[in-house]
């Protein structure tokens, strides 16, 4: 199984599991875990998802060996998987339910994208955290939007143009994570996040977390009218 699905009480915990090849996402592997993504969401019974990856790394990007045949002679190829990874890296926040990454060791290109897709990140001290794409001439071209969203321009463009990787404290500092633990304590942070938002009104916090990512891209006064009606909303929560 490319992807792992366990549930911790109203707690899906969706593993990685290519560990021998850092969770390099090919195209099984991004088509799993879109569809674990969506199986979660359809779950009535699960309240917050963990993501995290097998064996030493989170995740390290995409699959290079697959590039050889994505080339400009299977144009259907190359635009099916660029649709896919495409949906992946936004289906986290897309949810109604929240995600938090469970992050230790290398998480580059496309695993950076994934880590910072979620909702909290939790990182290990031994994070690696970049997008290093260019060095094998490639374009983070996927997972640009994410990144630009997160980070000043700047340091986001550093990171692209050289490769540079981030350490944890780094990562910390520009506030790609939220907290930073030793590498075996990095599920059971994420655990205890996801068990909290596991108590709240399931209503309320898919509520929440709709609003806050649609005033984000919104003008003021459009965010203020969606918040006047998440307000009305919510008042039949309590009941």
């Amino acid at each position: 199984m490319t992807v792992i699905a366990e549930d911790r009480g109203a707690v899906r915990v969706l593993t990685l599991n290519r560990p021998e090849k850092l969770n390099a996402l090919d195209t099984a592997l991004t088509h799993a875990l879109s569809d674990a993504f969506a199986a979660a969401d359809a779950d009535r019974e699960v309240r917050a998802v963990v993501l995290t990856g097998a064996g030493r790394g989170f995740c390290a990007g995409a699959d290079l060996g697959e590039f050889s045949s994505l080339t400009p002679g299977h144009a259907d190829a190359v635009l099916e998987r660029a649709a896919l990874t495409a949906k992946l890296q936004v289906q986290a926040r897309q949810l109604r339910v929240p995600v938090v990454a469970a992050v230790r060791g290398a998480a580059v290109g496309g695993g950076a994208g994934l880590a910072i897709g979620a909702d909290m990140v939790v990182a290990g001290t031994d994070l690696k955290f970049g997008y290093p794409e260019l060095k094998h001439s490639i374009v983070p071209a996927l997972v640009m939007t994410g990144l630009v969203h997160h980070l000043g321009r700047k340091l986001a463009f550093e990171l692209v143009s050289t490769g540079r990787l981030l350490t944890a404290a780094e990562a910390f500092e520009h506030g790609l994570v939220n907290r930073v633990v030793e590498p075996d304590e990095v599920l059971p942070a994420a655990l205890e996040i996801a068990e909290h938002w596991a108590k709240v009104e399931p209503r309320a916090i898919a509520a929440a977390k709709d609003l806050f990512y649609r005033v984000a891209d919104l003008p003021t006064d459009a965010a203020m009218r969606a918040g006047q009606d998440v307000n009305a909303l919510m008042r039949g929560f309590r009941g």
